[in-house]
C-alpha cells in the first residue's frame, strides 16, 4: 500500500471513530444529564423514621398569639413535659390550659369546648364518636384527628392479690357484673370490688367500655371514683379491688400491681418491662413500660392520643396543625417518650 493510500485509510478511520463516538454521546446525553441532575438521596434518621422535623425551632408556620387547649387528663404529664420544653423556643405561641366551667375535664368535655369556640384545638385519648362527628357537621365544621402518641391502658389490682394475669373476656365479665369473685379467674375464693371513673369523666373509661365491654354499660356493682390517684389508693387498701386507668399513671406505681393483659389465657403480655419490680423494692426501683409490647400492638389495649384540629381556614386551625407538628417532630418524640408514652415514630 502506498503512502497516499495509507494515509486517506488513517484518515476515514479516525472520521469514523470520531463519528460513533458522537452518537453515542448524543444517545446517552439525557440519561446522563438526568442522573447527575438528581438530588442525593436523604439517608439522616430523620428521614428514615419519618419525622419531618427534627426540632422545635425547625417546625414551621408556628403563629403567634394565645390559645387555649385542653382536654384529657391522660395528657397532663404531656403538658408538663412537653409543652413547657416547646414554650421556651416558641415563647410568642402562648399555651393556656382551659379547664370545662362545669363537670370534669375529658376528651368528651375537651371536644365539645372545641366545638362551642372556648378552645382552639383538642387533646383527647380516643377517636371521635359519630355523635360528635355528626355535631360538628351540624355547625358546618371539619374537625381533624391527628395522631401524635400510643398509650396503654393498665390494670391494677392489690399486691397480695395471687394472680398473674386477666383476659380482655374477663375484664368484660368483671365490669359488667358476670364475674363477681377471683376465684373464677383462677384466683383465690374473695370477692371483686370493680372500681371506674364514671362514664362521662373522659376518653379512658369511653374507650374501656366501646373496647372492652363491646359498648355494654357498667354493672351497678362497679364503683365510681373521683379520680385515679383516689382509685390507686382504694386499691392499695383492698384485696379484692381492680381498677384500669392510662399506663403511665398504674405502672410506676409503688402500692399497687399492673396485671398482666392476654387476648386469650396464658398470652399474657405485661404492660410493665421485665423483670417486675416488687413493691417492696419501691421507691428505689420502679416497674417502667412495656414500650415495645405498646407500640406493636402486642399489649391488648393500646390507643392513640390525638390532637383534635378543626378545620376552619382560621388561626385556630394553623396553630393545631403548629401544635401537632411540634408533638410529632424529633424532639417532641422525644419528651413524649420521657413522660411515659410511647413515641408514635
Amino acid at each position: 500500500m502506498t503512502q497516499n493510500s495509507e494515509v486517506r485509510a488513517l484518515s476515514v478511520a479516525l472520521l469514523l471513530t470520531a463519528g460513533l463516538t458522537g452518537g453515542l454521546v448524543w444517545f446517552f446525553r439525557e440519561p446522563l444529564l438526568s442522573l447527575l441532575q438528581q438530588k442525593p438521596a436523604q439517608t439522616s434518621s430523620t428521614q428514615n423514621s419519618g419525622v419531618k422535623f427534627r426540632t422545635f425551632a425547625q417546625v414551621e408556620n408556628v403563629p403567634k398569639g394565645l390559645f387555649n387547649y385542653g382536654g384529657s387528663t391522660t395528657w397532663a404529664p404531656i403538658r408538663t413535659q412537653v409543652d413547657a420544653a416547646l414554650q421556651v423556643v416558641w415563647p410568642q405561641f402562648e399555651l393556656r390550659y382551659t379547664a370545662p366551667t362545669s363537670g370534669s375535664p375529658g376528651s368528651g368535655s375537651g371536644i365539645q369546648m372545641l366545638l362551642a369556640g372556648q378552645l382552639t384545638f383538642a387533646q383527647v385519648s380516643r377517636s371521635l364518636t359519630k355523635a360528635e362527628i355528626e355535631q360538628a357537621q351540624a355547625k358546618g365544621v371539619t374537625l381533624k384527628e391527628i395522631p401524635v402518641a400510643i398509650d396503654g391502658i393498665a390494670v391494677a389490682v392489690h399486691p397480695d392479690l395471687n394472680l398473674y394475669g386477666i383476659t380482655v373476656d374477663q375484664l368484660k365479665q368483671i365490669y359488667t357484673g358476670k364475674i363477681i369473685n377471683w376465684q373464677q379467674v383462677g384466683g383465690p375464693n374473695s370477692p371483686i370490688t370493680a372500681l371506674s371513673r364514671r362514664p362521662e369523666s373522659g376518653g379512658t373509661v369511653s374507650f374501656f367500655q366501646e373496647n372492652v365491654l363491646g359498648g355494654e354499660p357498667f354493672h351497678p356493682r362497679v364503683q365510681y371514683m373521683a379520680t385515679t390517684t383516689e382509685a390507686v389508693r382504694k386499691v392499695a387498701n383492698t384485696v379484692g379491688a381492680i381498677y384500669f386507668a392510662s399506663a403511665p399513671e398504674v405502672v410506676p406505681q409503688c402500692r399497687i400491681k399492673p396485671l398482666p393483659i392476654g387476648r386469650q389465657r396464658n398470652q399474657w403480655v405485661a404492660p410493665y418491662q421485665a423483670p417486675y419490680i416488687n413493691p417492696g423494692d419501691c421507691p428505689a426501683q420502679r416497674n417502667s413500660l412495656n414500650f415495645s409490647a405498646l407500640q406493636t400492638g402486642d399489649y391488648p389495649l393500646t390507643r392513640r392520643l390525638l390532637v383534635i384540629v378543626k378545620e376552619n381556614g382560621q388561626i385556630d386551625q394553623t396553630a393545631g396543625h403548629a401544635y401537632a407538628q411540634l408533638m410529632l417532630s424529633e424532639q417532641g418524640q422525644t419528651l413524649i417518650k420521657k413522660a411515659g408514652y410511647v413515641p408514635i415514630h
